[in-house]
């Protein structure tokens, strides 16, 4: 009699069993955006979304810019990325990642500083209200996801977007690009940050800039530092399929939760004729 009731229990439990969905499938992040990554796709010059410009002009808190944003939403809404160009530059200096990047499922604003002296410290805050104004005002606020925001920047304004994840530490990703900062410790930050050096780079030298920033990261739940093989400080300002390649794994990885882009960044990247070191806290998933 025993052995009979037990036979409803062990039938309920191999339903269970078999209605249960797979855990690949239950951790897939609901903001995965485009099809599986692949090397090609992640280092190609445009990716899977058509995109569109708007012009941004009499704002305040930074000079206006350009905004480039995937022009379907049939997936759903869209992390954002605030660029900033570096000193005595404008968003020309950065504007060929606005389309690559929004290409690959991001709302991207290009920015201008209200000065082109404007110092690091200065570019975080107008990162930050590119941001705001992204995402409260501007014509694209409903394809966005106020709550997955990320920070880029060249040379000062690499070092701003340092300054912004201490400023606003809800932000999903952080990459300053060959950055310059007086400060060298940035233990306070606890955004995920890859920063991208240059190893020829004589502007904001890796051993006195974006090493230590680097080192000094000790809050940070996750972090890399990808070091550009023979490259100079310029070399984040033109289309360069390394910057891109690691920009966009970075944002997806931390800004969509994506952990398909994983296989890019974990384990590091080994030293090549392109990359001339890669540190960071593997693995991320």
């Amino acid at each position: 009699m025993r052995l009979r009731a037990l036979f409803p229990a062990m039938a309920l439990l191999a339903a269970s069993a078999v209605a249960a969905p797979p855990a690949a499938l239950a951790a897939a992040s609901p903001y995965e955006r485009g099809p599986a990554p692949t090397t090609a796709s992640v280092e190609a010059a445009r990716g899977p979304f058509a995109t569109a410009t708007a012009t941004v002009s009499s704002v305040s808190g930074f000079g206006g810019g350009t905004v480039y944003y995937p022009t379907s939403t049939a997936e759903g809404t869209f992390g954002a990325v605030a660029i900033s160009p570096g000193f005595t530059a404008t968003q020309s200096s950065v504007a060929w990642l606005g389309p690559r990047l929004a290409s690959q499922g991001f709302v991207v604003i290009t920015i201008n500083t209200l000065s082109t002296l404007d110092q690091p410290d200065s570019r975080g805050a107008q990162l930050l209200a590119a941001l705001d104004y992204l995402t409260t005002s501007s014509s694209v606020r409903t394809r966005i996801d106020a709550s997955r925001l990320g920070v880029m920047g060249h040379s000062m304004g690499g070092g701003g977007s340092l300054r912004a994840t201490v400023s606003r530490p809800s932000l999903q990703a952080a990459i300053p690009l060959a950055p310059w900062h007086t400060t060298k410790n940035w233990s306070s930050t606890r955004v995920p940050t890859m920063i991208i050096g240059a190893e020829s780079d004589s502007t904001a030298p890796v051993s006195s800039h974006s090493e230590p920033f680097y080192t000094s990261m000790t809050s940070a739940p996750d972090k890399a530092y990808l070091e550009l093989n023979n490259a100079g400080h310029s070399a984040p300002t033109s289309a360069n399929t390394t910057v891109a390649k690691y920009s966009i794994s970075w944002l997806k990885r931390f800004i969509d939760n994506d952990t398909r882009y994983d296989q890019f960044l974990c384990p590091a990247p080994s030293p090549s004729s392109l990359i001339e070191e890669y540190r960071a806290t593997c693995p991320h998933s």
